[in-house]
């Protein structure tokens, strides 16, 4: 077991049974949860888009929205964004604009993530903030539920 799923395993097994509420209202299967530097459990959502009718509400988004709100602050230096899906470039940014310390994501986009895949908005240089990335924690978990909620809808 990698180092990386020792440290954030339980982390993103909650983020998935986030993702797995997410898939009965059908919406794609992506949760997300964020700890504080002690790496208690800050917030957790999922993507709510279907439910809502918010193209916005995806998990990252709500799930930012929800720390800043406990935490009484939207500088959210210390914690560390834990998603099933690597995140787009709304909710790449978004993280910056928080200024999380790191974003934790299980499986890559390959359409639309921003965090490695079809670009890296976390680490850009010309920002004024840059997060940590950790790839690939319960990758294949995340993948397989992805893959599962698609095929079910084909």
């Amino acid at each position: 077991m990698a180092e990386s799923d020792q440290q954030f395993g339980d982390a993103m097994r909650l983020a998935l049974a986030a993702a797995r509420v997410a898939a009965t209202h059908d919406d794609v299967p992506v949760g997300a949860v964020i700890l504080d530097s002690d790496g208690a459990l800050v917030a957790s959502a999922h993507n709510q888009k279907e439910q809502l009718g918010d193209p916005t509400a995806h998990a990252e988004m709500l799930a930012i929205r929800s720390a800043a709100e406990s935490v009484g602050a939207w500088h959210l230096e210390g914690h560390t964004l834990v998603v099933t899906l690597e995140p787009c470039a709304m909710c790449a940014m978004a993280a910056v604009w928080a200024r999380l310390d790191r974003i934790v994501y299980a499986a890559p986009d390959p359409k639309a993530g921003a965090a490695w895949s079809l670009f890296n908005i976390p680490q850009d240089e010309r920002l004024n903030h840059r997060c940590e990335l950790i790839e690939g924690v319960l990758a294949e978990e995340s993948a397989t539920l992805l893959v599962e909620f698609f095929a079910r809808r084909r």
